[in-house]
């Protein structure tokens, strides 16, 4: 008897993987129903209703960024639209073009990373070479010049970067709506508050990677954990108990979401903030794959592993992507549910949000 039950079991197994096979098959078919195409190259989608279709706006980018993906920090979306650095120039795509996408702008230096500022864009690089332009001029203006001969006198860590550069990495620039320019290196963040004319420092925790602000309270994305400042950068707490590497921060309505590396799980989780990022909620639950969909991954992909990358709001969703999608939630994070996405080759996908607008970008590489 137990031979023909263990028989009839190898029998059912297989047949599990067949329906399973057949009904994510079907789900692939569907997800390529949706999505609006104009063009072949396959850099940027956006949506203007929550997700539910994606339209090819990557006509007019350089053809090398299908290939290699958009830089981490090469590009922001605000009211303006998206900015995307590229090649020798930042490309703009307004929120509601419909057949020329992409206007491009020139930049006369190296810098790959782009921010947004009060007035303008800024642009810098890891060796703290700053460019600026303002909004409705079309010149670049070199910017904080003497950032690196005081960075260097205020603080005198020898790291790897002062050894082979004499010089500090700078990981970040932001600036504060009080107007304080907020610079993110190794342990420390170089803040002015007079236009770079003079620069102080204050020492932190890890490599600070991103900063935020809302309601006067400032957020930095760290290498260890997720900072907080309520007193326009002169001092930082760490903040979310358990959280190793930050690995995203962004404002939404009424605060703050962040994503961060918990140390004891091994994982990353999700939080937000409704209190000026006082105090946190993990809204991460729902996002986590179902037994059956793990399983199904784990057959095809040994190697899969589930992570959380991103967070944006756009309108009244919160946009989530992770190893396992993209998911929106309209309650904040109490439910979630998953988006179907334009059907190509990816190694997950890169958000951005303004107002009503998501867009997603395919990563590539390894």
């Amino acid at each position: 008897m137990k031979t023909k039950k263990t028989n009839k079991l190898f029998v059912f197994i297989p047949v599990i993987i067949l329906v399973l096979f057949l009904l994510n098959s079907f789900v692939l078919k569907e997800k390529k129903a949706m999505v609006k195409t104009t063009g072949t190259l396959n850099i940027v989608f956006r949506s203007t209703d929550g997700g539910q279709t994606w339209q090819n706006i990557s006509k007019g980018l350089p053809g090398n960024l299908q290939r290699e993906g958009v830089p981490a920090y090469g590009f922001f979306a605000n009211d303006r639209g998206l900015y995307l650095r590229a090649g020798n120039g930042v490309y703009h795509s307004e929120p509601n073009s419909a057949t020329s996408f992409w206007a491009k702008e020139t930049i006369p230096g190296i810098q790959r990373n782009i921010v947004p500022g009060k007035d303008g864009i800024f642009a810098y690089d890891f060796r703290g070479q700053f460019l600026q332009k303002i909004n409705g001029q079309r010149d670049w203006s070199p910017m904080y010049t003497n950032f690196q001969e005081q960075a260097v006198r205020l603080n005198k860590t020898v790291d790897w970067m002062y050894k082979n550069y004499k010089e500090k990495q700078v990981s970040s620039l932001f600036e504060s709506t009080e107007g304080t320019v907020l610079v993110g290196s190794n342990n420390a963040v170089y803040r002015s508050a007079n236009s770079g004319k003079t620069w102080e420092y204050v020492q932190v925790e890890g490599w600070v990677m991103k900063m935020i602000e809302s309601n006067g309270v400032l957020l930095a994305l760290s290498s260890r954990g997720i900072l907080r400042s309520d007193d326009d950068g002169k001092n930082w707490d760490r903040v979310i108990s358990k959280a190793g590497a930050g690995v995203a921060v962004e404002c939404i309505d009424g605060g703050f979401a962040a994503i961060a590396y918990n140390s004891t799980t091994k994982t990353n989780t999700l939080h937000i903030s409704r209190d000026n990022g006082k105090t946190w909620n993990d809204i991460g639950a729902g996002l986590q794959p179902s037994w059956g969909s793990s399983l199904f991954k784990k057959l095809f992909d040994p190697k899969f592993s589930f992570y959380i990358s991103s967070i944006k709001q756009a309108g009244k969703y919160l946009i989530c992507s992770s190893s396992d999608g993209v998911f929106r939630s309209a309650d904040m994070g109490k439910t979630w549910e998953k988006l179907l996405l334009p059907s190509i080759e990816n190694k997950g996908f890169s958000l951005s949000a303004s107002g009503n607008v998501i867009y997603l970008m395919p990563n590539r590489g390894c």
